[in-house]
């Protein structure tokens, strides 16, 4: 009979879901209630590789489900997800410009000096505070 402690199991399908949602190996420990020290030597023995190795190619598999879901909002037609996928994946950004003309036309950034340009970007900012008031 040999003597220490006895070993600790891992139970790899508790281990594979919180990688596919992207726990950290620490916490995975934790809820395992183990030590993250322990979790790497039993990976090398039940798993024949190293954890970083382990939970990076379980990790891939959340991320490419996530990526899934995401996609399918998008093809539903939720705004949010396609306006986010069009930033992420075709470059698309928002843009705001701010007109400062007089509302006749006459009056332009490129003819006001440095004081009359302030106080026109001041009365624009009060305006669109009192209009969010």
């Amino acid at each position: 009979m040999a003597g220490g402690r006895p070993k600790i199991e891992v139970d790899w399908s508790k281990v594979d879901a919180m990688c596919q949602i992207q726990c950290t190996g620490e916490e995975i420990a934790s809820v395992l209630d183990i030590s993250y020290d322990t979790l790497e030597r039993r990976c090398k023995e039940d798993k024949d590789c190293s954890f970083a190795d382990y939970i990076g190619e379980k990790k891939q598999g959340g991320r490419a489900s996530l990526r899934r879901k995401q996609w399918k909002l998008a093809e539903s037609g939720n705004p949010t997800m396609l306006t986010w996928l069009g930033k992420q994946y075709l470059k698309q950004k928002d843009k705001q410009e701010t007109d400062l003309t007089s509302s006749d036309g006459s009056m332009t950034p490129d003819r006001l000096g440095d004081a009359e340009l302030d106080k026109k970007i001041e009365e624009k900012l009060k305006a669109i505070r009192d209009a969010s008031s």
